[in-house]
């Protein structure tokens, strides 16, 4: 797709970003043509898929097996009182339906599982984990290594936030985190809570990572953990060093996520 091919209405929709040197008219036209996976539909996955749709990302696949709660509300931007019930799936799309036309949203009610992940992967460009379970996290990193694609990952927990980005050749979610704590160590939103804005703040830093990947614009954060703490107001960058035994990224990694069980530790077995 050209600028040619932006018609006025979209000229006039994305000419904030038409008239930026590091995106212009061949880079709308690219997230235009671009597509991807957005996992969860929750407190993170509803600031992302409310920017890459409001950006112009052409096709937004949405994976989430939930229906909207009442108390998802709070901080679940994309969902109204009237979604209460709904599969998050189908609110979330029509969310984006009502936002921007120019946005095809793929739907996907369904839990990411080793059975379905390099599937699902395999037809975007990039992939968003707005999760909020340590299976589902270490799932996506193992199979977006495997596969080449670029992963946005955030996390969330009372005042603070977490995200990272893993991309090709650079070190992966279990270079940092090798294994998940034990069952209970950490407290879901559910139990411990979540200050309602806080996945507002990381799941627009994972937006905003996703449309520099599409671009290839600015520096990832690509081998750093940055860690937000909205209680005092600061962040922290803690760089995250490649392990050359990981049994993901390393020299020597699995074949596919079959043979890890993603159940208690989502250890890779020996």
């Amino acid at each position: 797709m050209s600028d040619l091919n932006l018609d006025a209405a979209q000229l006039d929709r994305y000419s904030r970003h038409v008239i930026m040197d590091d995106v212009g008219p061949e880079g709308q036209a690219t997230l235009l043509d671009s597509a991807v996976l957005v996992v969860g539909a929750g407190g993170l996955g509803s600031p992302v898929i409310q920017y890459l749709a409001a950006a112009g990302v052409g096709r937004l696949g949405i994976a989430d097996a939930d229906s909207v709660e009442r108390s998802n509300l709070q901080r679940q931007v994309i969902h109204g009182d009237d979604d209460v019930g709904r599969g998050k799936v189908d609110s979330a799309a029509d969310f984006v339906t009502a936002l921007n036309p120019d946005v095809t949203v793929d739907r996907h009610p369904v839990r990411v599982d080793p059975d379905n992940a390099a599937d699902l992967v395999a037809d975007y460009d990039a992939v968003v984990d707005a999760s909020d379970n340590f299976p589902t996290r270490f799932l996506l990193n193992d199979t977006c290594v495997l596969a080449d694609t670029p992963l946005s990952h955030g996390a969330i927990y009372r005042f603070e936030g977490q995200a990272t980005t893993v991309t090709g050749g650079q070190p992966c979610y279990r270079c940092l985190f090798p294994q998940a704590p034990p069952e209970g160590a950490v407290p879901d939103c559910a139990t411990a809570g979540v200050l309602g804005v806080l996945p507002g703040v990381v799941g627009a830093i994972q937006a905003t990572e996703t449309v520099k990947l599409l671009l290839g614009e600015g520096e990832t954060l690509s081998g750093r953990l940055l860690v937000y703490d909205a209680g005092d107001m600061t962040t922290e960058e803690v760089p995250v060093a490649a392990n050359p035994d990981c049994p993901v990224c390393g020299t020597d990694p699995i074949d596919s996520v079959a043979d890890v069980s993603y159940t208690d530790s989502c250890a890779v077995p020996e």
